[in-house]
């Protein structure tokens, strides 16, 4: 055995040069130019438990019932690592959110935590996200923890049915789900729901990447599986490139040097 390998636990010589040049297989990256979705899992990737404690103090969401919720914007740099680009509030156009609580108005948020955002398998996932995606430097990429706990029925979705998000590239990785009966995903090729193209349940640590400006998406209620404990399920939203025009001018607001999708 190496002396590198007792050292490190591994053998460096047979690293990739990038930890996250193989984050994902070949097929994810065929299915989103064949079919502009995507489904896989990070828990081969990510402590999956560790990230799960972060939705112990996130506060509650001011806009809309029952929800919890932080975001922050991030971007990469030159040399290709994630930073943190500041406040800008999260602003959805009537076009991209049928919500009266959301739609067409600026609603701010606290951001994801320094010690979520320091771990080095959090950096890894966002560097590896841009890169599927081919993001360059500063261009916004919105981050959110949400979710919903409780008992009875709630709407994850709060109202938005059937929808877009308003962007261009678009992941959402469920964190945990307990207790949960329905939250079954569902992806559709218009908004009127007539022409479903898959429907799916995410289990935690599985994640779905959809080209938003091409698809439309929903989610099913929620309600508990066992009546004496509450339910509970919380996920991670990740997008970028912008096709709201309400959020690009937020972004350019606060962001001026900012790369937004506005020309694209």
């Amino acid at each position: 055995m190496k002396l590198d390998t007792l050292k490190y636990g591994f053998d460096p010589a047979t690293m990739p040069l990038d930890p996250v040049a193989d984050y994902w297989s070949p097929e994810v990256t065929d299915a989103l130019q064949q079919q502009d979705w995507a489904r896989t899992e990070v828990r081969s990737r990510v402590d999956l438990e560790a990230w799960q404690a972060f939705t112990a103090d996130l506060p509650r969401d001011p806009y809309v019932n029952r929800r919890w919720k932080r975001m922050s914007w991030l971007a990469l740099d030159e040399r290709g690592e994630a930073y943190d680009m500041g406040h800008c509030p999260m602003a959805q156009g009537g076009a991209f959110n049928d919500a009266e609580s959301m739609a067409d108005r600026l609603r701010y948020y606290e951001p994801l935590t320094p010690e979520f955002m320091a771990r080095p398998d959090v950096k890894a996932f966002v560097r590896a996200w841009a890169r599927l995606w081919d993001l360059k430097a500063h261009e916004p990429i919105l981050m959110q923890i949400t979710g919903v706990r409780g008992e009875g029925m709630v709407d994850p979705l709060q109202g938005q049915g059937i929808h877009a998000d308003g962007c261009k590239a678009l992941s959402i990785m469920v964190l945990n789900r307990h207790n949960v009966a329905g939250g079954d995903n569902h992806l559709y090729a218009d908004k009127a729901g007539t022409r479903p193209l898959v429907d799916t349940t995410l289990a935690p640590g599985d994640i779905l990447h959809l080209r938003d400006d091409r698809l439309f998406h929903s989610v099913d209620g929620i309600h508990q599986q066992d009546t004496d404990e509450p339910f509970e399920r919380f996920i991670i939203i990740i997008n970028s490139r912008f096709v709201d025009a309400f959020q690009n001018r937020m972004l350019r607001r606060h962001f001026p040097e900012a790369v937004l999708n506005e020309t694209r």
